[in-house]
Formats: C-alpha cells, sequence, structure tokens
C-alpha cells in the first residue's frame, strides 16, 4: 500500500499539517545550509587550523561522500521509527555537531563534526519526504514535498550567501554557532508544533532492497543531477567570462537564479501531483534548452536573462519532481526510495562537477551548457523508456 494511501490515519488538522510542514522546510534549510555553507568558510577556516586549502577542501568531498554509501542502509534501519522523535534526534544531533564544529581546533575534530551529521541527512530527507506526503494527504502529496524541498531553495537563496556574510562578520566559528542554535530552537519546534505521525511498519531490509530490482528511476535521477551539476557547478565562471557579468555583480545574478528557482518549486509542485515521470520528462527538456540557450544567447540583453530564468525555473523544479517520482515509483519502503534518490542526487552532482571541469579544462566555460544540455538529452531518452516500462508513472 502507497504511503500516500494511508495518509487517513494521520488524525491531525490541516492546520496542524500545515505548521508541521513549514517546520520540516525549515529543518531542511538548515540542514542544507550546514551541508554547503562550509564551501564559503574554507578560506578563513583553513587559515585558522594552519592546514591547506586543498585539504580543508576534503571536508566537502568527505561530506557528499557519506551521504551518497551510508544513506541507503541507514534509512532502512531506521524509518521504522517515530518520525517526530527521530526528527528531534536529527535535529539535535545537528545541533551538537555543528557545535563541535564552532569549538575544533583540530581538522580530523572537524572531520568527526562533517561526517556524523551527513549520516543523518539523508536519513532525514527520506523520511521528511515521506512524512510531508502523509501529513497532507494523497491528493496533495506532491506539493507538500515541494514545500519540504522549497528548503533547498531556501538555502540556495539565502542561507549560503547570509551564511557567508555572518561569517565575515562573526567568523566561521560563529555561523556554526548560528546553526547549531537554530537546529535547537527547530527540535524544540519540531517537539512542541508536530503531531503524532501513523508509524511505518518495519520492513524486513531484503524486502526493501526490492526496490534496487528496477533501478531505471534511480539512474534517471543520477542523469538528471549530472546534467543540472555540470553547468550549475560553474554557473558564476559562465556569467562572469561568458555572459560578461562584473564580478562583483555576480552574487546579485546567482541570488537571482536562486529566487527564480522559487518559482520553479511552485511549478513542480503542482505538475508532480498529475504524473511524476511526465513532469520529469517537461522540465528536463526545458533544462536543456534553458542551458544550451543561456550561453547561446550571451551578451542578448533579455533573451539572455530568459534564457536564464527558464534554466532556474527547471532546475530547481527538479529536485522534488525527482525525490516524488523515485518515491512513487515502488510500492513500498519509499523512505529508503527517498534517500535513495538523495544518495543518486548526490552521485549526479559528484559526477557533474567532474564533467564540468574536464569541459572547461579541454572545451572552454563556453561549452558547458552545450555538453550539460547533451546529458539532459540522453536523461530525457531514458525518462521516455521509464515511462514505457511504467505506464501512468
Amino acid at each position: 500500500m502507497s504511503v500516500y494511501e494511508t495518509s487517513a490515519q494521520v488524525s491531525t488538522t490541516s492546520r496542524a499539517a500545515g505548521v508541521s510542514i513549514l517546520i520540516l522546510a525549515f529543518s531542511a534549510f538548515l540542514i542544507v545550509t550546514t551541508e554547503f555553507l562550509i564551501v564559503g568558510l574554507l578560506p578563513a577556516l583553513a587559515r585558522d587550523l594552519g592546514i591547506s586549502i586543498a585539504l580543508a577542501g576534503q571536508l566537502v568531498t568527505l561530506f557528499a561522500f557519506t551521504v551518497m554509501i551510508f544513506g541507503p542502509p541507514l534509512t532502512a534501519m531506521l524509518s521504522h521509527l517515530d518520525r517526530k522523535k527521530l526528527f528531534i534526534g536529527i535535529l539535535l544531533l545537528f545541533a551538537a555537531s555543528n557545535a563541535v564544529a564552532a569549538a575544533s581546533s583540530s581538522f580530523w575534530l572537524l572531520a568527526l563534526a562533517r561526517v556524523v551529521p551527513a549520516l543523518a541527512l539523508p536519513v532525514f530527507w527520506g523520511t521528511a519526504s515521506e512524512t510531508a506526503g502523509q501529513l497532507a494527504g494523497a491528493q496533495r502529496a506532491g506539493q507538500a514535498v515541494s514545500r519540504v524541498y522549497l528548503g533547498i531553495s531556501a538555502a540556495m537563496l539565502l542561507g549560503i550567501p547570509l551564511g557567508t556574510v555572518a561569517a565575515s562578520a562573526v567568523g566561521w566559528r560563529g555561523a556554526f554557532w548560528l546553526l547549531a542554535g537554530l537546529s535547537l530552537i527547530m527540535a524544540v519546534a519540531m517537539w512542541v508544533y508536530m503531531p503524532t505521525v501513523a508509524r511505518t511498519a518495519k520492513v524486513d531490509l531484503l524486502k526493501q532492497a526490492q526496490i534496487f530490482k528496477q533501478p531505471g528511476n534511480v539512474l534517471l535521477s543520477v542523469l538528471v543531477f549530472s546534467a543540472m551539476f555540470i553547468a550549475y557547478t560553474y554557473l558564476a565562471d559562465i556569467l562572469e567570462r561568458v555572459a560578461g557579468v562584473a564580478p562583483q555583480q555576480v552574487g546579485w545574478w546567482m541570488m537571482g537564479f536562486g529566487a527564480i528557482g522559487l518559482v520553479g518549486n511552485w511549478i513542480g509542485g503542482k505538475a508532480v501531483d498529475r504524473s511524476p515521470i511526465n513532469a520529469t520528462i517537461g522540465f528536463l527538456a526545458l533544462l536543456g534548452l534553458g542551458m544550451a540557450a543561456t550561453v547561446a544567447l550571451a551578451g542578448s540583453g533579455w533573451l539572455f536573462c530568459v534564457a536564464l530564468g527558464l534554466w532556474g525555473i527547471a532546475n530547481t523544479a527538479l529536485y522534488p519532481v525527482s525525490q516524488v517520482r523515485v518515491m512513487q515509483s515502488v510500492s513500498q519502503a519509499q523512505a529508503l526510495a527517498g534517500t535513495t534518490n538523495v544518495s543518486a542526487a548526490n552521485a549526479g552532482i559528484g559526477i557533474g562537477a567532474i564533467v564540468g571541469g574536464m569541459t572547461v579544462a579541454n572545451l572552454g566555460v563556453a561549452w558547458l551548457g552545450y555538453v550539460a544540455a547533451a546529458v539532459a538529452a540522453v536523461a530525457l531518452l531514458l525518462a521516455v523508456l521509464v515511462r514505457r516500462l511504467k505506464p501512468g508513472r
């Protein structure tokens, strides 16, 4: 039975459900900010700890690979637990880890403070997405997941830039202390406001693993995120070196890209409730068009802005669309399916960054949009195949 079909078991008012989903969304904002904020802190962090910038950069790799490797098995083991208690525990873990990071005096202690939350992040994503669908009910499950995923867009738009500004004002340690405090506040809010959600029955690990017998949707997510991050990883470089945006203005353009992405998140939430696979196909086509047109129309004034806007809308829409598509592709172990999508996304992010770097080195930054669009086309073909194999998805 689908998790969305069990939503009638959740005894809560729509108002309470809305508050709970809002808390989940802000928690997502904090978790994504915890993951990516360190990118802007690396120079100051490296100087303070007396390590090279290259070694400090491995903290980013360590976090991503921990998410990718340990996410599915940990979610499979923990998804049956009481969700309210699980979320509170995860937020307390993030509060403690960020506090340890703030107080770290060595690279190895800081590395430990990064590994621990990386273990919990995919468990949160898989179970929070499933719980949001339960709270909202079958008809609005996709929109509920998109609201949780709004935390990603908000972190990209506000969390990382403002966190970096805060680090400049209070130091990198102060930024981690701030995240620790906010995580603690969200844990309290979860305890006070979130209703008890019907527990998911514990499912044998081997039975849960059966979702991997049909890996088409998971592979599709790897391709989708690879296409997205081939170009997005180097968006600042595209804006500066291809579009001719002044270096001091690039940050504002990046924030504009994130702002238009909020529209994509809303549209994606609406579209995915109708058909996750059709929404994937539509936004993939828009993504490829937007990325290719952005470099082709660089210097063309408002046409360039339109192309960049289309890219931003499709880019952010594909976050909740991919999550719901993978979760609804199975009839059991949907929390594991959700976390598997997060792991697939991290794999795609890593692959995309590598392919993008190779493109810049061998072809030049102006080719990024075209290479990314080509990978999006491959993903589009796979999406059509997945739809044929699973009609109605």
